[in-house]
């Protein structure tokens, strides 16, 4: 049995400030150039505005990316174009700056911090910063096992909230965040297909490294085998997320409910964190207030999660290789409406014209009738 009481997280979110955000928009409303002018990138400052509780919304200084990884033993029905357990070899690619997001990040001058939870590999093999959270060694195969006990994912979801917790505490403003997994989104699936109460042939995708047909058809089946598993826990989060999660996807749970807590807003990247975001809106309905989606990568997935959710994403460029990519895409669209919101001037105030005195007004009128009156005749 579980200690962990997830209700709390609905006392403990609030929704960023609206009064704030109004008068961000009356700030708006007076600078040079006509609200709307700048299309989503008015929203985005005013929503910046409303999460940090300032006006004019300050600039983002200290973002930073942060990956939850972890295997999943799903991938050894050949549902991913990765081999199964290779993971961690992406961590290590990442951590040597030779993936996307590290290219991304190293230019933009934004540190990557990678969080083992369930890496199918030495821990040894990696650095202590990133193995210090793990909590198993790979998670179980959703379609015919828990991929965690209960206990197991209280420790990961705990382990996000830590994290989140660091963050807030360091100074992080804004967070990008994602996942490194192979397997992983054969999991969000399920997640999704279960909270959305659909089939799982409308949330399969292809995946980062796209799969063929048989590929396709494969991940089809394991997403609609752990459904039935998932189906029956669907009242306790914490248990949906043992049963056909996975240690990652419990961590990413509990940092993005965290993050909201601490009133510290999220960029999420891909399929894996927007059905990680689903679990969360269920445990607190006002968390997704503090949630951006980077864009749209194509999985079918994530785009029911982030429409059940109402996040529409920033951009559509078919980004599809995840580990924050799609998300340090974003970041720059994100800190240019905080700079545009902050630094426009405003319009000059017109100057009123100046009433005349009302003695002056009487004068003239009594000089009006006494040129009217006729003249004195001796």
């Amino acid at each position: 049995m579980s200690s962990l009481n997830l209700d709390d997280f609905t006392d403990l979110i609030e929704r960023p400030d609206g009064g704030v955000r109004r008068d961000a928009e009356a700030r708006r409303e007076r600078q040079i150039v006509p609200p709307g002018a700048l299309g989503r990138l008015d929203e985005l400052g005013e929503w910046l505005a409303a999460a940090q509780s300032a006006v004019p919304v300050r600039p983002i200084e200290q973002p930073r990316v942060v990956l939850f990884a972890g295997d999943h033993g799903v991938a050894e029905l050949g549902v991913s174009a990765r081999a199964a357990g290779s993971a961690g070899e992406l961590v290590r690619e990442i951590l040597e700056g030779g993936r996307p997001v590290s290219v991304l990040a190293r230019r933009a001058g934004v540190p990557v911090r990678i969080v083992d939870m369930a890496l199918d590999c030495d821990p040894d093999s990696l650095p202590e910063a990133v193995v210090r959270h793990r909590v198993r060694r790979g998670s179980g195969r959703i379609d015919v096992e828990d991929a965690l006990t209960v206990e197991e994912a209280e420790a990961a979801f705990r382990a996000g909230v830590a994290v989140a917790d660091e963050e807030a505490d360091s100074g992080t403003d804004l967070v990008v965040l994602g996942d490194v997994s192979v397997g992983g989104t054969t999991a969000a699936g399920v997640l999704v297909a279960a909270l959305c109460g659909t089939d799982a042939s409308v949330v399969t995708g292809r995946g980062g490294l796209a799969i063929d047909d048989l590929m396709w058809m494969r991940k089809c089946a394991a997403i609609r085998d752990a459904l039935r598993r998932a189906r029956p826990v669907l009242g306790d989060q914490l248990q949906l997320l043992a049963t056909v999660g996975g240690a990652d996807l419990a961590a990413i749970t509990g940092f993005l409910l965290q993050s909201a807590v601490r009133k510290m807003p999220v960029v999420l990247d891909g399929v894996v964190v927007a059905a990680c975001a689903l679990v969360g809106q269920r445990i607190a309905f006002r968390a997704p207030d503090w949630w951006l989606a980077a864009h749209n990568s194509g999985e079918p997935g994530q785009a029911k999660a982030l429409d059940r959710m109402a996040l529409e994403p920033l951009l559509d460029q078919g980004v599809k290789v995840g580990e924050g990519a799609g998300g340090m895409l974003a970041l720059p669209m994100v800190q240019a409406a905080a700079a545009l919101a902050a630094e426009l001037p405003e319009q000059p105030e017109k100057p009123e014209k100046p009433e005349k005195p009302q003695d002056s007004e009487d004068s003239e009128a009594a000089e009006g009738s006494k040129a009217a009156e006729p003249a004195e005749t001796e």
